[in-house]
């Protein structure tokens, strides 16, 4: 008798959503440089899910959708704030990082950045006033 295939484990913990908001900011970035366009968000859902399945893991839509609007902030946040030539230079050292054998301090640096968004997301999640409602005046 044969078992099904287990499912894929989930992306939900800091580590491997941070590597998709990187992921994702790497490609949008690519995108921009070459075509001179932002992905829209249906193509910034399934580039998450392309990432997902190359990676056997698994995230519901919802946050896919959000997860990949943190990258498009951050994309356009690191495209506004370089030159073009340094915006390319960033953007080919991101994808090189997509191999984990590629290593670098700007890439680092990016990371760290992208689990720095996470963690500021989950701090204002926590906070006492985040679900409370205002009340009418």
């Amino acid at each position: 008798m044969m078992s099904s295939p287990a499912p894929p484990p989930p992306a939900d913990g800091r580590g491997p959503r941070a590597a998709l908001v990187f992921a994702l900011t790497a490609e949008r970035l690519s995108i921009w440089y070459e075509h001179g366009q932002w992905p829209t968000e249906a193509q910034g859902a399934s580039l998450a899910a392309d990432w997902l399945s190359r990676t056997k893991r698994s995230l519901p839509l919802a946050q896919r959708r959000h997860l990949s609007d943190l990258s498009d902030q951050l994309a356009r946040q690191i495209a506004g704030s370089l030159s073009r030539e340094a915006g390319l230079y960033t953007t080919h050292e991101m994808m090189e990082a997509l191999d984990p054998k590629h290593e670098s301090e700007l890439t680092q640096s990016l990371m760290a950045e992208c689990e720095r968004l996470l963690d500021a997301e989950s701090a204002a999640d926590a906070s006492p006033d985040a679900d409370v409602a205002q009340p009418a005046r």
